[in-house]
């Protein structure tokens, strides 16, 4: 894993709620794809901009007919992840397309299942106290 790097594409999802008579449009980034790449940063920073320029949002995908090619604006920041901006017809979506290094992997572990015994003791004594907020090292 010492030069394991990746190529993470996040697309700005909108969602538009309603509460009491106002129409709220929230934004948030949402991972879409990991891709492994072989070959070092170099090779990452390549296959990062070769997303930022062809990386089709399936919004648009879903939509689009033979043929058509969607305007794209694409910014390369000073901390080397790319902002882009795709639209077509009346519709746009904005990508950010980011070479990144895998640094930790944790896999999940579930815990036993309780026996009926704890079950009743935990009905009886109450739930468990949650662990201690993470707190940086003095």
């Amino acid at each position: 894993m010492a030069d394991d790097w990746h190529v993470l594409i996040e697309e700005d999802t909108r969602e538009t709620r309603r509460a009491e008579g106002a129409e709220l449009k929230l934004h948030r980034w949402t991972l879409v794809a990991t891709h492994p790449v072989e070959g070092g940063q170099e090779r990452a920073l390549a296959v990062a901009e070769d997303a930022a320029l062809h990386y089709l949002p399936a919004v648009l995908a879903r939509h689009a007919r033979s043929g058509d090619v969607p305007a794209r604006r694409a910014f390369l920041t000073p901390d080397g992840s790319w902002l882009v901006w795709v639209g077509q017809r009346h519709r746009e979506c904005h990508l950010r397309v980011t070479a990144a290094r895998l640094v930790h992997v944790r896999e999940e572990s579930v815990a036993p299942p309780k026996s009926l015994k704890e079950k009743l003791r935990t009905a009886l004594d109450g739930p468990e106290p949650f662990p201690a907020p993470w707190k940086p090292r003095s």
